[in-house]
């Protein structure tokens, strides 16, 4: 779920603006990097939204032609191992973009061509070699990640074999993808990196849409399903080769070295990079060990591909408002924190953590509450359509609700360890991490006999206890912090909620009783007034709640509106 990729902020652009520090108060030259920064967030911002309505209308095409089927769910299993080497290797805030940028940031153009080089060919040499042992080892590898297939689905093992083997290559591209992000932002090109994802997505409907137009209704008869998982898992790959070539061509326009094969090993700027990537390969290698414990398990259900594809859609549903929300709410608040973050300010620090909390809270609760009493008619709205019938549309919102659960804690932790960072402790985050990693899978294995719902809510619940824990750390850290406050605060919310989301159910069985659900005019409509309905509720109680945060955010939506 969302991590933020802003690079930086303008103090005064954001919503939560009162978190920072009084303009009038900073130099000249900190409001000039200011400006700047906002320049960049807002190319950033804009290039990130794109990308996510691209990735909702590939979604949307994809659950209309597959469903939840077997070339989907198959899919799903087979991109475990490349989405890992594109999340962990090609991400942004990834290991590899953040080690060029650390490091490149300090070089001009002329020293860090022979840095990129040399990195890239370090990198393609050992990602080449991955990718021989993905193609030869598919079945075996296959074999780890869904070990469950083999007896509960066979043909749906066959296809992901083929789709892994297919997808093998986009290890090597992924690591390109990564180096390629840190050199283009630490020479202040940002919109690209950010805004090339896309083209994973518009390839991805193009291939699915020539797919469904060549074979018609047949593309979901299972004896299309071998072909089905191949046109998905080649678009995969063309769609990372569009995606690295962008970025070549734009490294070598910038003067940043192209494909060329170097090894100047001497360099210490290349020890430097070598220096950073290392450990946080190894730590973000680790945190993406929840995903495939999930998919282990997954495996084991009664019918694996309905369960992974509805992971899929459910999880899409929620990531993309708390994308969008998480980057308003964090990337104003870690250089706050870290303005903070001396002891002679921790005072100041405490609140600002606690409105950060609360800020999180009154944005989050309402939306979760929302999800849970719309879930049916917002996945009937967005997916039911050609494949993608009634009974996928009640597993998914049913997911749905699980994820919406536990949307609070999911964005409060991420405050949380935003706070650690500031105060330039990163090991903590990291051991509760660590352990976290092992209660997924015993809570995993636990909640297993509930379903795909209980393996979300085994994530929820991870989520809780590493909220705990780092405000129990963090307590200790900072001398007391007021948590009483903010539980009994937290707790008034979602009371408040609660009763927005029961108020928009109501309406919603109103106007169901009143109008049917037939017309998909009438359901938006629906979803429309119902949604709006619990929003005006939550928005009246919570003003007589009487909370400086929840004036503060009212006046600042006041204030963004009116201009």
């Amino acid at each position: 779920m969302g991590r933020c990729e802003f690079p930086g902020c303008d103090v005064r652009e954001p919503i939560f603006c009162e978190l920072l520090v009084s303009e009038s108060k900073r130099p000249s030259e900190l409001k000039k990097s200011s400006r700047s920064l906002a320049g960049i967030a807002g190319i950033v911002a804009v290039a990130t939204l794109v990308s996510k309505v691209f990735g909702l209308g590939r979604q949307v095409l994809v659950a209309a032609v597959f469903g939840v089927g077997s070339a989907y769910g198959a899919y799903q299993f087979a991109t475990i191992i490349p989405s890992f080497f594109l999340i962990l290797l090609g991400g942004i805030n990834g290991p590899f973009h953040s080690a060029m940028v650390s490091v490149l940031a300090k070089k001009d153009k002329r020293e860090a061509k022979p840095v990129i080089e040399t990195i890239s060919t370090l990198v393609g040499l050992v990602m080449l070699v991955v990718t021989v042992i993905v193609v030869v080892f598919a079945p075996q590898l296959l074999t780890l990640v869904a070990p469950g297939l083999a007896e509960k689905e066979p043909l749906v093992r066959e296809i992901a074999i083929q789709q892994l083997r297919i997808m093998a290559p986009t290890a090597w591209f992924a690591g390109m993808i990564g180096i390629g992000f840190g050199a283009l932002n630490a020479a202040n090109i940002y919109w690209l990196p950010s805004v090339s994802p896309l083209l994973s997505s518009v390839t991805t409907v193009a291939a699915v849409g020539g797919l469904a137009f060549w074979l018609g209704r047949q593309v979901s008869d299972p004896q299309y399903a071998l072909l089905s998982g191949s046109v998905l898992a080649g678009a995969f790959v063309v769609g990372t080769v569009l995606q690295w070539s962008a970025q070549a061509i734009a490294q070598k326009q910038a003067g940043l070295g192209g494909f060329r094969l170097r090894l100047d090993l001497k360099n210490s700027a290349v020890k430097d990079v070598l220096t950073v990537m290392g450990p946080a390969l190894f730590a973000s290698g680790m945190l993406q060990i929840n995903v495939y414990t999930d998919m282990y398990f997954t495996s084991y259900l009664e019918k694996p591909s309905a369960a992974v594809s509805a992971l899929d859609y459910a999880n899409l549903l929620v990531q993309t408002p708390l994308g969008i929300l998480s980057n308003m709410i964090l990337v104003p608040l870690l250089p706050v924190f870290s303005q903070l973050s001396d002891p002679q300010n921790w005072g100041a620090l405490k609140q600002r953590i606690r409105q950060g909390i609360l800020i999180t809270a009154i944005v989050m609760l309402p939306l979760s509450a929302l999800m849970i009493s719309l879930s049916t008619p917002i996945v009937r709205v967005i997916y039911q359509r050609g494949a993608f019938q009634t009974t996928a549309s009640q597993l998914v919102a049913s997911v749905l609700i699980a994820y919406a659960i536990g949307m609070f804690v999911y964005l409060s932790r991420d405050v949380l360890v935003r706070v650690f960072y500031a105060l330039g402790d990163s090991n903590t985050p990291f051991r509760i991490s660590m352990i976290n990693i092992f209660l997924n899978a015993l809570f995993d294995y636990l909640l297993l006999p509930f379903g795909v719902q209980g393996l979300v809510l085994a994530t929820v619940s991870v989520n809780v206890l590493s909220v705990i824990a780092l405000t129990y750390f963090l307590n200790r850290r900072l001398g007391g912090l007021d948590w009483r406050s903010w539980g009994a605060s937290i707790c008034g919310l979602t009371l408040i909620s609660f009763i927005s989301g029961f108020t928009s159910w109501g309406v919603l069985i109103g106007l169901q009783n009143a109008l049917g659900v037939q017309n998909f005019v009438i359901q938006v409509v629906q979803l429309g007034v119902s949604g709006a309905a619990g929003l005006l509720a939550f928005g009246l109680m919570v003003s007589q709640f009487r909370l400086p945060e929840v004036e503060m955010f009212t006046r600042q939506i006041r204030r963004r509106l009116g201009r």
